[in-house]
């Protein structure tokens, strides 16, 4: 079996599902790979997290590791939940496939965003380096889809030149119908 019983138990029966409107902080990440996008709500009282929900949309890894960070931090102070790594997650669940790790790491990330949106709306200083230590998944899934786009940039401008001369050539036919049209007023006007 590729799934733990915890797995299955989360993506059957997800905890904290759905969204709180007055939320203090929000988090969203996504995998540009498998399609799955994770969001994440809390609300927090005197530095605790008194209440996380959480929408995701994407494979049953995905649900269950959103599910168990939000059993994780649920009531923790937001220092011991910025704690939380994807490794905790995949403990917790007893365990994912390794091609499915990536869900666990949305989970975490999730977490951090939302904590970072808390800092951020209420001008709480806070440190970097707990969001992203240039490690996580996404950010070389982001340099690696900023690669191509910068090879197809690359490329553009011999592209460009080429769509030019087209539209050259269209100007050049409304230049001859100006022309055409000048020329049929011009022959008007020698009849009056």
């Amino acid at each position: 079996m590729l799934y733990s019983e915890k797995v299955m138990d989360h993506f059957k029966n997800p905890r904290n599902v759905g969204e709180i409107k007055d939320a203090d902080g929000i988090g969203e990440v996504g995998n540009a790979k498998c399609g799955d996008i994770m969001r994440m709500y809390i609300k927090v009282k005197n530095g605790i997290i008194t209440d996380v929900k959480f929408m995701t949309f994407g494979c049953g890894s995905a649900i269950a590791t959103s599910s168990m960070a939000t059993e994780l931090i649920k009531g923790k102070p937001i220092e011991q939940a910025l704690e939380i790594t994807n490794q905790a997650v995949v403990e917790a669940l007893d365990g994912l496939p390794a091609y499915k790790l990536h869900c666990s790491v949305l989970a975490e990330e999730a977490i951090k965003a939302a904590i970072k949106d808390y800092y951020e709306k209420h001008h709480i200083p806070f440190d970097e380096k707990k969001y992203c230590a240039g490690d996580c998944a996404c950010l070389h899934e982001h340099e690696a889809a900023h690669k191509p786009a910068k090879a197809k940039a690359e490329a553009k401008p011999t592209k460009a030149k080429t769509e030019t001369k087209p539209a050259r050539a269209k100007t050049k036919t409304t230049t001859s119908s100006k022309k055409s049209t000048t020329n049929k007023n011009s022959k008007k006007s020698a009849k009056k």
